[in-house]
């Protein structure tokens, strides 16, 4: 393997998938004098679009990851469905940051939830379910309203089920036999939050300022930054992150999504270790983006500075809004203190993430108002 010392621009960031947020992190690594190189089952994606080379390989292809893994000085990933045994083998030729214990733990809900636990991190309780009795045994200790997830390979509400009162469990178990699950308490929160955590080689760490997070269909919809809470919640909140990343040993950069509930305390409820969609603000408002916090973690450089410059609202663009056409881009370019993000996505389809506005204002209000009326000019091309 490759020598593990900082990674210099010049040097070469090989990134496992290639979706928007490896192509955000391959923006920020080529302004920064990094070359880049992208490994996924699909061609002319949105990280591939920059790279200076795009690799199309299954995840499982040994050869095809080790060849990939020879050509690059680091690499990292942009999510976290990607089999561990293929980190694993890229590992044995160059720098891997996170690790793939970090990856293993993070990618299967009963290990995340299992390690969080272990580690005294508070959360809500949960039953690993491997059967419909286990999930009626499940029922009866957690109790309903409750939410059935698959264990492994899911994210953006696939491969979950609520369960209410009077639901038939036969039912409800049988899309998920033969995949493993996990029964969750239904948390009932004032806010959904997230801190963005990045931690070094070194072990020094970085927070960015609590993102307040709303979601429509288990989607993110609306991150606003600085989440309207108080200074000792937002503290804890961010200790919080800091101290799952050390426990976990994380290089890199993470997101810790939790609940404020409504009396006060705050639980984990889960963790992506790498770039986040709650962080996508920081490419607008921040001194330093995650994105390139992710590069300075993984490269073992020193970490930036995280504060925010200003008030900000971000909305995501989904395929549903292309629905009546293409959106007027020109209308909400015309709008003063708005940025469009678009993501190279060829095909929109429901559900799917196209792109990101960021707005900002004077305070969080301002900025949300300003975000959700220049989506709204999108989708009508209403706005100068």
């Amino acid at each position: 393997m490759k020598g593990g010392g900082v990674i210099l621009p010049g040097q070469t960031i090989g990134v496992m998938g290639s979706g928007q947020l490896g192509r955000m992190l391959a923006m920020e690594a080529r302004r920064m004098g990094y070359g880049v190189q992208t490994f996924s089952p699909e061609k002319d994606t949105p990280t591939g679009q920059i790279a200076d080379r795009e690799v199309v390989a299954r995840y499982d292809d040994e050869e095809a990851v080790r060849d990939f893994a020879r050509g690059v000085d680091v690499l990292t990933f942009e999510f976290e469905n990607i089999p561990v045994k293929s980190v694993e083998w890229a590992g044995e030729h160059c720098v891997v940051r996170p690790s793939s214990r970090v990856l293993g733990v993070c990618q299967h809900r009963i290990r995340e939830k299992e390690f969080l636990d272990g580690a005294g991190i508070p959360l809500a309780g949960f039953k690993a379910v491997g059967s419909g009795g286990d999930l009626a045994v499940a029922v009866a200790e957690l109790g309903l309203p409750a939410i059935l997830k698959t264990a492994a390979f899911g994210y953006d509400g696939k491969g979950q089920r609520k369960i209410e009162p009077g639901d038939s469990l036969v039912e409800v178990w049988a899309p998920f036999v033969g995949v493993g699950a996990v029964l969750e308490q239904v948390v009932r929160f004032e806010k959904e939050i997230s801190v963005i955590v990045a931690r070094g080689v070194n072990g020094e760490t970085a927070t960015y300022p609590v993102g307040e997070n709303v979601h429509r269909n288990h989607i993110l919809d609306v991150t606003l930054v600085p989440a309207r809470i108080g200074v000792e919640v937002a503290d804890r909140a961010r200790r919080l992150a800091v101290e799952i990343a050390g426990k976990l040993e994380l290089v890199g950069i993470m997101a810790v999504e939790m609940f404020l509930g409504r009396d006060g305390r705050i639980l984990v409820n889960e963790l992506a270790p790498r770039p986040h969609n709650s962080g996508h603000f920081s490419l607008d408002a921040s001194v330093t983006s995650q994105f390139e916090q992710q590069l300075r973690a993984v490269c073992g450089l020193p970490l930036g500075n995280t504060e925010s410059l200003r008030a900000s609202a971000m909305v995501n663009l989904m395929g549903e809004l292309w629905e009546g056409g293409e959106p007027d881009w020109a209308a909400v370019l015309g709008m003063a203190g708005v940025r469009l993000h678009l993501y190279g996505k060829k095909e929109p389809r429901l559900g799917r993430k196209m792109g990101h506005l960021v707005a900002f204002g004077g305070d969080v209000e301002e900025a949300e108002g300003l975000a959700l009326r220049a989506r709204e000019v999108l989708r009508r091309g209403e706005g100068r």
